[in-house]
């Protein structure tokens, strides 16, 4: 599913609702997106081989005592990211993405990790390799990311997501920082819906096969539509999410909408991986409004 004329037809229908709901409601939306941030902090580095869990997250950001000893790194990293996240909301409002912000960023997710790589692109000898993927030599770097840059803000004609779906892919190929690409792409990514007036999205762990199959769909087709659907399915689900707790919808399980309507279990599920229906995730669970007629 990458978006088609209907998909496109439905999101603009899910935008137009969340912004009739939304208008004197930003101090929910604004709860709703920070009780989000230990979720999307765990799954975005999850995808980077972080052994913490989401309760172990949670309690980081917290400043509650875990039960297991944790590197400093990974302590530093869940919130030098939930900082990051919390920061461009406000600033995604202010500008367009451009180097600078990007540069900004990277310093404040890698300071106090690695203060010889923070807030600067890879600089002479400084190669990086993902998986079989080698990135472009350093000193093609900072030219690349503003060819990209432009590129993006110059296509006037693209639909909004196959521009975010491509930036994100040419920002990974390139790969600009010795650390941290991974997590400052979907930042960026985040940083370019909320600037368009969409809520963020989180890119799951979970999912993280089909996530690197994009990658390599792109490096070695140039098919940019594994990552396009799954921009779309996501941001289909942050809208569902918002939007359900804008109306002040009584939220179930979605296992327990099932069971009480006798519903299909699998039919469901996969209506909600497809987001055929109004379900969404809240810490890893499917849950529905529970006034849902299918």
């Amino acid at each position: 599913m990458a978006a088609n004329n209907p998909t496109k037809k439905r999101i603009q229908e899910l935008k137009n609702e969340y912004d009739a709901l939304r208008q004197g409601k930003d101090s929910l939306l604004a709860m709703v997106d920070e009780a989000e941030i230990p979720e999307a902090v765990y799954n975005s580095n999850a995808i980077e081989n972080s052994t913490l869990t989401l309760k172990e997250t949670e309690k980081i950001l917290l400043e509650m005592e875990l039960s297991r000893n944790v590197s400093v790194r990974e302590v530093f990293e869940a919130k030098n990211l939930a900082r990051v996240a919390g920061y461009i909301r406000n600033k995604s409002q202010e500008t367009e993405i451009n180097k600078k912000t990007i540069l900004l960023l990277h310093q404040m997710l890698i300071g106090g990790i690695d203060d010889g790589i923070a807030g600067r692109f890879r600089g002479k000898n400084e190669y990086v390799r993902v998986g079989t993927h080698i990135a472009p030599a350093p000193e093609h770097v900072e030219r690349m990311i503003e060819a990209i840059l432009v590129e993006c803000s110059s296509d006037l004609t693209a639909y909004f997501l196959d521009k975010i779906a491509k930036f994100h892919l040419d920002f990974e190929t390139i790969h600009p920082f010795c650390d941290g690409n991974g997590r400052i792409g979907r930042v960026i990514v985040n940083f370019q819906l909320l600037r368009l007036g969409f809520p963020g999205i989180i890119i799951r762990n979970r999912e993280k096969k089909d996530y690197y199959q994009a990658f390599r769909d792109y490096r070695n087709n140039k098919n940019a539509k594994t990552m396009e659907k799954i921009l779309t399915l996501a941001i289909m689900e942050s809208l569902h999410k918002r939007i359900a707790y804008l109306k002040g919808e009584a939220i179930v399980p979605l296992a327990d909408h099932v069971r009480k309507h006798k519903k299909s279990a699998p039919a469901m599920l996969n209506a909600a991986r497809r987001q055929k229906i109004p379900a969404f995730r809240e810490k890893g669970v499917w849950k529905i409004a529970e006034s849902f007629q299918a």
